[in-house]
């Protein structure tokens, strides 16, 4: 998992500037490892920083996940949640009942993607993988 700090760096590496709103913004994200609405973070950030508008939260989640810097996940109700994510490729495990997301590695749907391939005319070139249950403590 990334840290504040390592979000920051890679914001300001691709050219990003490093706001106290976008600071505000990655701290209330990465406070735990479940997963936020952009609500449930722009009501943390404005602990942080109480200026913190929601539309800044929406544009930066958004740049952080379109910079692979935070997960999107999608929530039962159509809505997105997002989660810290890792470098490389990897998928999350959604705990329906607390929120808890935790990622993992590892799925080789090669056979799949050829099969669908076929019988469809696609040619797919990536993918996402969202599971969701229960996490051990909601069992």
């Amino acid at each position: 998992m990334q840290t504040t700090d390592s979000i920051l760096d890679q914001l300001s590496q691709a050219g990003y500037r490093i706001t106290q709103p976008r600071r505000a913004v990655i701290g209330a994200l990465l406070e735990d490892e479940g997963h936020h609405s952009p609500a449930e973070v722009h009501e943390r950030a404005q602990t942080r920083c109480p200026t913190v508008g929601l539309v800044t939260v929406y544009r930066t989640l958004e740049l952080l996940a379109d910079l692979g810097l935070v997960r999107r996940i999608h929530t039962d109700d159509g809505c997105h949640g997002y989660a810290n994510a890792s470098h490389g490729h990897h998928h999350h495990l959604v705990c329906r009942q607390c929120g808890a997301a935790v990622e993992f590695e590892g799925c080789d749907l090669a056979a799949l993607f050829e099969q669908i391939g076929r019988a469809t005319g696609y040619s797919v070139d990536e993918h996402l993988l969202e599971l969701v249950g229960l996490c051990p403590a909601c069992q």
